[in-house]
């Protein structure tokens, strides 16, 4: 194809663009370091800060997952028609896709922290999926395909918005466009272009005070109904932890039952009481929680010693290399005065000395602080360990009480169920059963081998529930220990990484100081 062809055919983001960009950026931009670093070692993902990919042909969003800590990208004027790829962008303030073929909000779920959105001139046809962006203040939307007033209600969650921007779209041409919005959004300051006229909003107020006022009403409903939920979310999350979900109420009873349709039918035979779990699981429940303060107390106790050893140690570490800074560098200074070859010789010795003494006493701290942190660790896994084994004992020990119970649910259904097959074979059975229910009185064989098959899922339920506790609760004590133990091998080897860096860095500190007299 000839060049203009080649410019013509849409593209997607790829290596070659994003190198071509950010080498192009960089020298312009003083705040980002990514040029000169690209051109040396290739692109260094983590340093971009601001990125243009605009006027490019762009038509799909790839390959930007390593930018994590893109502030700004722009990627206009191309002719992008889905938002996706930036999932991963958690750090973008700024994002521009104005000037593309976009007829859906979407994909920005993730971008908590964007303030100012642009989607002007687009085909977008709904205000929608943007409930996360709950910092945006800048949004323009001018030049799009919105032609529903009603469009402006969403907008209304998004208490920092500010400048405003839908010029262009099909209701504009309403006569009440501007009184709505500014009544409507009593916290906008600009509104395409220009700032909101006052009078305007007094208009809209006074129209439309009584749709305004079962808005806010609706509203109010909604945020009590959301509070209650994150409530309930955060009351079960907090249950989850003490291995207790659900056993405050009959959820057990309910799960012996699930999938159990023999059950169902039998529970409707005369004088057969409901089986009660519920005090025994209540049980279960309250020592669930007490015991969840007591691990929860044990494990904040033990992080806070463990960060207060660790900055203990980090303080002296750091004066013993702010002192070793003030002796060197009268040192440094004299080296680099000394016209003596031995007085010189001897200077560099004594450097080596120090600093050589200096890494000796800083790894023999961090040798110290090792050897404290494993004494702090395992004195933590010992007291979770016991606490695990206190609360999984007492609840093994409540178990057999719930098997018992169901045991002698077993039996007695089983006395009634024989009664009542008596019944149904004479002819004296007073109340009627449904016909699915009668059908398991046709024999002795067929009732008894549907009231043990119940019973046998009852019992398998209970089992499960108990099994699946001790699982969960050793689990998260394994999980625990391993996560404390590779977070401390993964601590002391940065620091003693940081350690040899130092005295790297020394190193040449003191060869440059030697070159200096040299020259």
């Amino acid at each position: 194809p000839c060049p203009q062809q080649e410019m013509d055919i849409p593209h997607v983001i790829d290596e070659e663009m994003l190198q071509r960009a950010v080498e192009e950026q960089g020298p312009q931009d003083p705040e980002n370091p990514a040029a000169s670093i690209a051109k040396a070692e290739g692109i260094q993902r983590e340093h971009v800060r601001r990125l243009r990919l605009d006027f490019r042909k762009i038509l799909k969003i790839d390959h930007l997952w390593e930018f994590t800590c893109l502030t700004k990208l722009q990627l206009d004027n191309n002719v992008i028609n889905k938002i996706q790829g930036l999932e991963s962008l958690t750090n973008l303030v700024w994002l521009d896709l104005s000037f593309n073929h976009i007829e859906v909000i979407e994909g920005l779920n993730t971008l908590l922290k964007l303030e100012n959105l642009s989607l002007y001139n687009n085909r977008i046809s709904v205000i929608e999926n943007m409930d996360s962006l709950v910092h945006l203040q800048v949004v323009s939307l001018g030049n799009n395909l919105l032609s529903q007033l009603d469009n402006i209600v969403y907008l209304r969650k998004f208490e920092n918005l500010r400048t405003l921007n839908l010029a262009g779209n099909p209701f504009c041409k309403d006569e009440n466009y501007k009184a709505l919005i500014a009544a409507y959004l009593q916290g906008l300051v600009y509104l395409d272009y220009r700032l909101v006229d006052e009078a305007a909003r007094e208009t809209g107020l006074v129209r439309y005070q009584d749709a305004l006022e079962e808005l806010r009403h609706e509203e109010e409903e909604a945020t009590r109904a959301m509070e209650a939920k994150r409530r309930a979310e955060e009351e079960l999350q907090m249950h989850r932890e003490a291995f207790v979900e659900f056993l405050n109420g009959p959820y057990l009873f309910d799960s012996m039952y699930a999938g159990d349709p023999e059950a169902a039918k039998l529970a409707c035979l005369p004088g057969l009481n409901t089986l009660q779990q519920v005090v025994l699981c209540m049980q279960m429940f309250e020592l669930g929680l007490q015991q969840w303060e007591r691990r929860k107390a044990e494990v904040d106790c033990f992080f806070e010693c463990y960060q207060e050893a660790v900055a203990d140690n980090r303080k002296r570490g750091a004066q013993l290399v702010n002192d070793f800074q003030g002796s060197i560098r009268e040192t440094l200074a004299e080296m680099q005065h000394s016209t003596e070859p031995r007085v010189l010789e001897a200077q560099r010795n004594q450097f080596r000395e120090d600093l050589s003494q200096l890494c000796d006493t800083l790894l023999t701290v961090e040798l110290q602080l090792v050897n404290q942190l494993e004494d702090i660790i395992k004195e933590f896994e010992r007291n979770v360990s016991e606490m695990i084994g206190g609360f999984l004992e007492t609840l093994q020990g409540i178990y057999p009480f719930c098997r018992d119970l169901e045991n002698q649910h077993h039996e007695k259904l089983q006395e009634i169920a024989l009664a009542t097959l008596d019944r149904v074979a004479k002819g004296t059975m007073e109340q009627e059963m449904p016909d699915d229910v009668l059908a398991l009185f046709v024999d002795k064989d067929t009732l008894q081998s549907a009231v043990g098959a119940s019973h046998d899922i009852h019992l398998l339920r209970i089992d499960n529930r108990e099994d699946e506790l001790v699982t969960r609760v050793n689990k998260w004590v394994t999980e625990l220990m391993k996560t404390i133990q590779n977070d401390e091998v993964k601590r002391n080897r940065k620091r003693m990484a940081e350690i040899f860096h130092y005295a790297d860095y020394m190193k040449e500190q003191m060869r440059e100081t030697l070159d200096q007299e040299t020259g």
